[in-house]
């Protein structure tokens, strides 16, 4: 009797289950204008309210569609911001990590690595923490090494207020920040490899649209309706 008591809760809890998981939505979830608002993949919820502060991670080389083969080992973050009225969720960049592999790679037996993290401030206000990691190809003394951490904080933050966050990001991304900062340092040492091994953007960064045939640190600003208005006249 017990037995067949208890079969028609378990028919009633698997049925609330089922309806749970049936009221869900999928939202599919696009990177911002510095990325051609590509899709970087979905999330599910009951309610839009419920994806906000979502974190999403991809590879530079699945944002691209593969184009960029060479990129694998960067992986990129981004969080959920808004839902848009056509459903899809629009995330901002909120930075990136090279794999522990890659980094392994670069650090190996009886080469100098160098770490040191810097927070550095674009020419739009954003203000963004590097953390690069420099390899020389033998032991450097400790004088050496003070001197370099010194010119790579110095350029680094040189750039950074040169440039807006979205073009700064870009280089950064592309490597065009690493040959700037290799060619920084190279009166002190010439070093084996430099990398930007991670970053955090900590403000939003202007949505500015990159064209699909742009070199890399090329951004042309979104259209808004004040920028139409002032075209207009």
């Amino acid at each position: 009797m017990a037995e067949k008591e208890s079969s028609p809760k378990k028919t009633t809890l698997t049925r609330t289950v089922k309806d749970k998981w049936r009221s869900k939505k999928t939202y599919k979830v696009r990177a911002p204008g510095i990325f051609q608002h590509a899709e970087i993949g979905e999330t599910i919820a009951n309610e839009p309210e419920q994806i906000i502060g979502r974190t999403l991670e991809t590879t530079f080389q699945e944002l691209s569609g593969g184009a960029d083969a060479g990129k694998a080992h960067i992986k990129l973050r981004f969080q959920i911001e808004r839902v848009t009225g056509d459903g899809f969720a629009e995330a901002r960049f909120i930075g990136h990590d090279l794999t522990s592999d890659y980094i392994r790679r670069l650090a190996r037996r009886k080469r100098s690595k160098i770490d040191l993290a810097i927070r550095t401030v674009t020419q739009d206000g954003v203000a963004i923490i590097l953390k690069p990691v420099a390899v020389g190809e033998q032991r450097l003394q400790a004088n050496l090494r003070a001197k370099l951490r010194g010119k790579i904080a110095e350029v680094l933050k040189a750039e950074a207020q040169s440039k807006p966050a979205a073009t700064f990001v870009r280089e950064m991304l592309q490597g065009e920040l690493t040959k700037t900062l290799a060619q920084g340092v190279k009166t002190l040492y010439p070093l084996k490899k430099i990398e930007i091994r991670r970053s955090i953007v900590l403000a939003p960064i202007a949505d500015l649209i990159v064209p699909a045939d742009a070199p890399a640190g090329e951004a042309v600003e979104a259209a808004s309706p004040e920028n139409s208005d002032a075209t207009a006249a």
